[in-house]
């Protein structure tokens, strides 16, 4: 033992013995030592101190008392709580006198009763104890041979004594405990008992070798009487351990031999009389017993409980009467000594004559070869046979051996004992056959053969060519052994000892042939396992062998169902075959899933010869209905359940509850799929139920998932009805449909019933779906792994449907137009689509259980984004299912994503229809139930920014007509990080916002703080779209920039160095230019100091002086500067009313603030989703200007969208071969300005859009709760999903003087342009030719200079169109504009369209907005507003004008033709035109204009538009009475001024307008003013001379009807002079004035 290990031994024990001191024990150390002596120090180190003290000192406890030749027994569990020490095992302690055979006995029966041994501890301890056998004292450890004899030397009660501390099994049952103490104690007595009486014993076996010498029985011989003594010598030599004695008489009792004890001769074991009745012998027995043969040498029938657990040796004594009768026995039972059998059979009485009798009958020579042979046979013979049989047995069986080891051949020698108990087996085979797995075959032969309860075995395995085995077969008590045929019984055992590898060779030669089994064989010759040749036979290892040639590569797997011969008819076995392992967590849910039952697993490993490893799992698999193996279709099943297994380990399918349909429907994994599809479906659609409870659901009602199956086959397989859509498939789909509907009348769990139709309603909603596309090369775009087409083909790892979602029940709002749901194991994916033509991101999400709600929140976004383009919004979204872990290998991450966006895109694309020219082509094997539907774009979105060249891919491989315009932005696209386009987009929204402050972003300096860095595409971009940026404070994912007074001029070339620095970041920035006080911070701080000049930029409390990063951020965003610029990703900004939880962006929980914490002045969304709506609005509330990120961040749809227009348009000529696509990208690079130009003019006129709102916000109120009423009756509008107020709080704000707020305005703008969009396009509006033009207008000056015939055959041409009426409607007209000119006129959208694009040309709309719109910076927005709101109540006007004045359907060419030269000659000359009053009011008003900063010009324009207005009655009047323009329009003024009808027109506007009824009164007296205007001009016209100037011919018209001229007059006074005269009074007027029109009718 090393220094340091005896040395922790030391220390142990002394901290034990400490221990006990502390307890009051005193010399607990030399105890211990002596207690622990012979066990090793490993195990000594494994306990606890306090463990070791316990154990020992317990055991003193135990031995306190022990009265002289008895023994103390505990076996119990130590505790902590009760004993202060514990044990992991049942603890035996014993004590008892020293003696021989305890240790050996004690483990022996603990063996017998099944008890492994742990630990044992077992001391010699010298005592002393009183008479009473008191413990007085342990005197110190004792051995057997130090010289001390307790029972001289050490006094009276001085004793050696055995105590054994043994660790066995953990035992709770205290009965069971009691009977391992019981069972010790027995033994310890009868240990006791044969040391007591060994010398006794021992003594008479040498007394009976003396009478033997002196009075030898009559009749027996003297060399057999001389054997036998020389024996009884021999054994009482230490060559036996004697353990019982006892002498018996043998009798003879109604004609049966009976052997009675003799009663006090026993000793030992036999040291108690028997019973004195004695035992009747068997026939057998009798035989023996009478025969006069004076030695016995067997075994007895019982195991020894001394020493060891093997039966007993019994030598038996006989003796006879002076007639040579067998009168009786003297026996002795015990062991024959380890000497006994070590010790040569030359030298041991009676083997040495038998060994003596054979050489002499072989006639070998002792030193010849084959008599050293034959010795060596004879000395390993076993040594009982030697002793046991006879003579001849052993002549003929030991020289049977020696030829054996010649041949190496299979031998059987058989014994029967003599007296019948058992038959001894003594079996030869070739040394290299013996194993574990042959003996057990051949035990289990011998056992049956001989009907036997017990086999013992002894082996001899040594350098000889030849394995020993010995088995002792013992029959049953009373029964006699059975006669077998020897031959046949070696045969079977030859059979045994053949190699399992011999009769595989065999087997494979009879399967395959010679060639092919020499092949094998080399392989797999030796490959099996043990284990595998014990459970299955050669025939099925060449089956075996089949499935693993199949195994191609490491991660191909075999397959094979098989039912057990002989098994249970509800079990089968299923064999997995696989080159790589796998675990058993990887396998039993499969089973369970398919629902059947792993009842236990069988794994192999095949090592073949050329170093591969292939690995065999074999399950037992049980199902509660047997009628499921067993059926009719049980064939089919076995290919079912084989398929079902193939497909989910290949990752062709999911392993989930679903699968229990495979055997419980009937149904293949494939038809499963489709079930699964929809169930997936249904859990991204916020469903209330959990995937096992759908699951549950379906497995339970087995036939109705069949039937749903079988809907979705008669609705969808294209070999069906022609491949079509029709009534007879309807027909087919209906029948299946009732059965499912009158199914479900038997269901009675409702729960169950609602999930299963859920289920219908989707299949019944699907549209289209590619589940019958084949994906090799005949099916357009077949996926391959990596998501593009396929050549291999079969069915497709995943399935698209396409379905109608105002179809499905219980769908979350909004509902789009279409959507198209993508599945697979590998990924999941949604496309909601709210049009035909619909644009959005694809978004690589990471919600796998509700990305679709993630997809509809941003859809909502992007129809508002959308509002401004040709299409309208989609969204999709798709979650990657089997990432590898991004921190272990990013690369694999990032291609897994990428091809799960590519089977995703071909989802999408495999039921889409495609365009060939002109032409729309259906996809392949898809079955229709809508119309034709070719058109589907996509864009980048989070995650999938630079993906879209292999969307572009992936569209291009299918062959798909937009090429690379499917998704914008790719390398052949616009770039929009270079453009900037998207960060200037919202600057528009920044400087309109400062324009209503009276500051110019581009002149005059002003603080921000943003979210970003520079490197960033928005946040870089923006922050360089000034040079007067003052940016006090941002910060990114990685840094906090503060900068407390920048210096504009300094920060901004240091902001572009970062922009142009790849891969900057804050920590980039050169901090020599950050003012005072500033810095730039690492967000992994723990703690920012903070500085006086940080406190006085962010506005901190006084006094601050140290803060968290997330504390300092969220300060930046309460900053108190002019401008909140968010370019970063995240939402930032909440209400009040909404918890961190509902915002979704857990990563920024600690920073985000209130909506009414904001100290900013404007707020800039570059970036998406920086706040919630909510929180938007109550920033807009508390006075903050913001808009929405889809009004600010628009730029960056509406650049993609002229991209996609302009390629759908390019992309045609280069198929054509007019253009090459080299070609094609400089022109588009070229346009790159005019895109931009067009991109940011909608941007600016949205914002002038929602700055006209907001100057209305409250006035306009009713007309807004309106128009949201119109929109929600539609079924267009939510307004809980919007966030827009309830009626309660417009009628709130309405009282406060307030109305909708910006970002409120913005929700409402895209819901208004959205549902004119979808009203026109129904139309024939865009089919007009004059919008020819506008379609032309779209597109750059180049494309339309170059390809007008492309640009008239553009696909989206009607889009285009309409796309941008409504624009120009909606941003000119104002929100309400259409709606309200529905209302007041009852006209529908495509009049009030068309009237509104006459009214546009003929007014000059764009050429006035151009003039107002040059005033920027010049004047206020607030006047600018006022110049455009003007304008508005020209075209509202004029539109209702020709809606009610002209044909109810208007040729738009012919209409700005017969008005558009009058009113552009004659609108400059108005103001000259207008007479008293009238001329009065508008200089008045432009003079207010000018005073304002209006050029003259167009404060003169301005203040005379309304007088324009006329000018379409005078067309009218012109074109009816052949009058010219100029006389016309001069009366037209001077009966205007006459009659007072301007003021009169003032009136009617100061109106109230509290209702819609009131703004249609206003409307109608307005209406009938100009009319009665109009009649009166008529009037005069025919009543006066042509050619008489108009004030002359008025004054004619005039005398001709002075009466009732006066009348009038008398009646208008009156009105005239009340202050606000009111609708009654207005109405009484134009009565009068009717009344006029009526008498100059009459004077004509």
């Amino acid at each position: 033992m090393s220094a340091s290990l005896e040395q922790s031994r030391e220390q142990l024990l002394h901290a034990a013995a400490e221990l006990g001191a502390h307890a009051g024990g005193e010399g607990l150390e030399t105890f211990l030592q002596g207690y622990y002596r012979h066990v090793a120090t490993e195990d000594l180190l494994a306990r606890a101190p306090e463990d070791l003290l316990g154990a020992a000192t317990h055991h003193m406890e135990l031995a306190r008392t022990r009265p002289v030749g008895t023994v103390n027994v505990e076996v119990f569990n130590p505790e902590v709580e009760e004993q202060g020490w514990a044990s992991a095992h049942t603890v035996v302690q014993v004590v008892t006198d020293d003696m021989p055979f305890l240790v050996d006995s004690v483990t022996s029966e603990l063996s017998r009763m099944g008890r492994t041994v742990h630990l044992i501890v077992h001391p010699l301890m010298v005592v002393r104890r009183n008479a009473a056998g008191d413990l007085e004292e342990v005197i110190g450890r004792g051995t057997r041979d130090s010289g001390v004899d307790a029972d001289t030397n050490g006094g009276f009660g001085v004793v050696r004594e055995s105590w054994m501390h043994v660790e066995v099994d953990r035992e709770s049952d205290p009965e069971d405990r009691a009977d391992i103490a019981a069972n010790l104690r027995r033994v310890l007595s009868d240990v006791r008992e044969a040391v007591e009486d060994w010398p006794k014993m021992r003594a008479k076996c040498s007394e009976i070798a003396e009478a033997l010498k002196t009075a030898p029985p009559a009749g027996i011989p003297t060399d057999e009487v001389d054997q036998t003594r020389r024996l009884l010598d021999w054994l009482s030599d230490n060559h036996f351990t004697f353990l019982g004695y006892r002498e018996y008489r043998l009798g003879r009792e109604n004609g049966t031999d009976v052997l009675t004890a003799v009663q006090g001769s026993g000793l030992g074991l036999l040291r108690y009389d028997s019973s004195p009745e004695g035992v009747r012998l068997s026939e057998q027995a009798s035989a023996v017993a009478r025969e006069p043969k004076l030695l016995i040498v067997t075994k007895a029938n019982s195991r020894a409980t001394v020493h060891r657990s093997t039966y007993l040796d019994y030598v038996g004594i006989k003796t006879f009467d002076e007639q040579g009768e067998v009168t009786g026995e003297k026996r002795f039972l015990g062991l024959f000594t380890s000497t006994a059998y070590t010790e040569s059979v030359t030298r041991i009485p009676v083997l040495q004559d038998k060994i003596n009798a054979i050489f002499e009958r072989t006639g070998f020579a002792t030193d010849s070869h084959s008599g050293k042979d034959l010795l060596e046979v004879l000395e390993t013979y076993p040594r009982d046979e030697l002793f046991q049989a006879d003579e001849e047995e052993l002549h003929d069986n030991t020289t049977a051996v020696l030829h054996l080891q010649e041949r190496r051949k299979t031998k059987l020698f058989l014994r029967k004992d003599e007296f019948g108990r058992f038959m001894s087996c003594l079996v030869y085979i070739p040394r290299d056959r013996y194993n574990t797995a042959v003996r057990l075959r051949m035990e289990t032969i011998l056992r049956k053969a001989f009907s036997g309860a017990s086999v013992d075995y002894t082996t001899r395995v040594s350098e000889s060519a030849l394995a020993r085995l010995h088995f002792v077969v013992r029959v049953p008590q009373g029964q006699r052994i059975p006669e077998v045929d020897v031959d046949v019984l070696e045969k079977q055992l030859i059979d045994a000892t053949r190699t399992w590898d011999e009769d595989l060779a065999e087997a494979a030669r009879t399967e395959v042939g010679e060639e092919s089994a020499a092949r094998l064989s080399s392989l797999y010759g030796k490959a099996f396992p043990e284990a595998y040749k014990e459970d299955f036979t050669p025939r099925v290892g060449v089956a075996d062998i089949r499935h693993m040639e199949a195994l191609d590569t490491d991660e191909t797997t075999g397959l094979n169902m098989y039912q057990e011969p002989g098994g249970p008819s509800h079990e089968r076995r299923f064999k997995l075959y696989r080159r790589g392992p796998l675990s058993l967590t990887q396998v039993l849910p499969m089973f369970t899933h398919l629902g059947v039952e792993v009842v236990d697993e069988r794994p192999y490993e095949i090592d073949r010869g050329d170093g591969v490893t292939v690995h065999i799992y074999d399950f037992g698999l049980r199902v509660r209905n047997e009628k499921v193996w067993t059926g009719e279709a049980r064939d089919r099943t076995r290919e079912l359940f084989q398929d079902a297994v193939g497909a989910v380990w290949n990752g062709h399918a999911e392993s989930d509850g679903f699968n229990a349909l495979v055997l419980g429907a009937g149904l293949t994994w494939r038809q499963v799929v489709i079930i699964r599809t929809v169930a997936k479906y249904l859990r991204q659609t916020q469903s209330t139920f959990s995937q096992d409870y759908l699951e549950n659901a379906l497995v339970q009602n087995l036939p109705i998932a069949a039937m749903l199956v079988e809907l979705f086959e008669e609705r969808f397989d294209p070999s069906r009805y022609a491949g079509a859509a029709g009534p007879d498939r309807t027909a087919a789909e209906e029948a299946v449909a009732d059965r499912i509907e009158k199914a479900l009348d038997a269901v009675k769990s409702l729960d169950q019933d609602r999930i299963i139709r859920a289920f219908l309603g989707v299949i019944r909603a699907t549209l289209r779906t590619n589940y019958f596309q084949d994906s090799g090369p005949a099916a357009v775009g077949g996926p391959s792994a990596d998501g593009g087409p396929s050549a291999d083909g079969g069915a497709k790892s995943y399935v698209s449907l396409k379905l109608n979602p105002k179809a499905v029940p219980d769908l979350p709002a909004p509902r789009p137009a279409f959507e198209i749901w993508v599945y697979s194991p590998r990924v999941e994916g949604v496309h909601l689509r709210f049009g035909p033509v619909a644009r959005g991101g694809l978004r690589w999400s990471d919600r796998r259980e509700d990305f679709r709600t993630e997809v509809l929140g941003l859809v909502k976004a992007q129809m508002v984004k959308n509002a401004v383009i040709v299409p309208t919004g989609s969204k999709g979204g798709f979650y990657a299912k089997q990432l590898p872990d991004p921190t272990v290998d990013r690369d694999a991450w990032l291609a897994e994503g990428i091809a799960s966006y590519k089977l995703f895109i071909s989802g999408l694309l495999d039921i889409t229809d495609n365009r060939v020219g002109s032409e729309v082509v259906p996809p392949k094997d898809v079955v229709r139930h809508d119309s034709d539907d070719p058109y589907l774009v996509v864009a980048a979105d989070k995650g999938t920014a630079t993906f879209s060249d292999i969307a572009n891919g992936v569209a291009q491989s299918y062959g798909f007509w937009l090429d690379d315009a499917f998704a914008s932005g790719g390398s052949a696209g616009y770039d929009h990080k270079a453009m900037g386009i998207t960060a200037r987009g919202a600057w528009e929204s920044v400087k309109r916002h400062f324009r209503e402050m009276g500051v110019d972003t581009q002149t005059q300096d002003f603080t921000a703080v943003g979210i970003g860095d520079m490197s960033g595409d928005v946040f870089g971009n923006g922050m360089l779209l000034s040079e007067h940026i003052r940016l006090v404070a941002a910060f990114d994912h990685r840094h906090i920039f503060i900068d407390p007074d920048p210096d504009a001029a300094r920060s901004y070339p240091e902001r572009k160095r970062l922009f142009e620095l790849p891969r900057s970041s804050w920590a980039d920035y050169d901090e020599s230019l950050i003012s005072k006080g500033g810095g730039v911070f690492d967000r992994s701080l723990k703690s920012v100091t903070v500085t006086p000049e940080m406190v006085e930029a962010l506005g901190l409390p006084q006094g601050t002086e140290h803060m968290t990063p997330a504390e300092l951020m969220k300060a930046i965003l309460q900053a108190p500067v002019d401008l909140l610029w968010n370019g970063g990703i995240g939402t930032y900004v909440k209400a009040s009313t909404e918890e961190n939880s509902a915002i979704g962006d857990r990563a920024n929980d600690a920073i985000r603030v209130n909506g009414h914490q904001l100290r900013c002045k404007v707020v800039g969304e570059g970036g998406n989703l920086g706040f919630s709506q909510l929180g938007r609005i109550e920033a807009s509330l508390h006075g903050v200007r913001i808009n929405t990120d889809a009004i600010d961040n628009s730029a960056g749809v509406d650049t993609s969208d002229h991209e996609v227009n302009i390629k759908i348009l390019l992309t045609g000529l280069t198929r054509d071969g007019d253009m090459t696509l080299k070609q094609r990208n400089t022109l588009l690079a070229s346009m790159t300005d005019d895109v931009a130009a067009s991109v940011l003019r909608d941007n600016y006129e949205q914002n002038v859009l929602l700055g006209n709102a907001r100057a209305q916000e409250h006035g306009m109120l009713p007309v807004h709760q309106r128009l949201i009423h119109w929109l929600e009756e539609r079924g267009d509008l939510d307004r809980e999903l919007e966030f827009l107020p309830s009626d309660a709080e417009l009628d709130r704000r309405a009282s406060e003087g307030l109305g909708l707020k910006s970002p409120e305005f913005s929700v409402l703008v895209a819901y208004s342009k959205l549902a004119l969009k979808e009203d026109l396009l129904s139309s024939e509006l865009p089919d007009d030719p004059w919008f020819q033009a506008t379609l032309a207008g779209y597109f750059p000056r180049p494309i339309r200079e170059q390809f007008p015939e492309q640009i008239n055959q553009h696909p989206l041409r009607r889009e285009i169109i309409t796309n941008a009426v409504v624009n120009s409607m909606v941003n000119r007209g104002g929100i309400t504009f259409a709606f309200r000119a529905m209302e007041e006129t009852g006209a529908n959208p495509e009049q009030i369209a068309r009237a509104f694009v006459v009214a546009r040309e003929i007014f000059d709309l764009p050429g006035f907005v151009a003039e107002v719109q040059a005033l920027d910076n010049q004047v206020g927005t607030d006047v600018q507003t006022q110049l455009y709101l003007e304008f508005r109540r020209l075209i509202d006007r004029s539109i209702r004008w020709f809606l009610t004045s002209r044909p109810s359907r208007l040729d738009v060419a012919s209409e700005v033709a017969r008005y558009q030269d009058v009113v552009r000659d004659f609108a400059p000359q108005i103001p000259a035109m207008l007479k008293g009053a009238e001329v009065k009011r508008m200089e008045r008003n432009a003079l207010a204009y000018e005073h304002l900063g209006v050029p003259e010009e167009l404060a003169r324009r301005s203040a005379s538009l309304l007088d324009q207005f006329s000018l379409l009655d005078l067309v009218d009047i012109c074109s009816d009475t052949g009058e010219q323009p100029d006389s016309v329009a001069a009366l037209y003024f001077t009966v205007s001024e006459k009659f007072s009808i301007d003021l009169m027109l003032g009136r009617v506007t100061n109106l109230p307008r509290d209702d819609r009824w009131d703004a249609l009164a206003r409307g109608a007296l307005r209406d009938d003013l100009y009319a009665v205007l109009e009649s009166l001009v008529r009037s005069v016209i025919e009543a006066s001379d042509a050619e008489k100037e108009p004030a002359e011919r008025y004054e004619q018209w005039a005398k001709a009807n002075a009466e009732s001229l006066t009348r009038a007059r008398t009646a208008l006074a009156g009105i005239e002079r009340l202050e606000r005269p009111n609708i009654a009074a207005l109405s009484v007027a134009l009565r009068t004035l009717r009344s006029v029109i009526r008498a100059g009718a009459a004077a004509s």
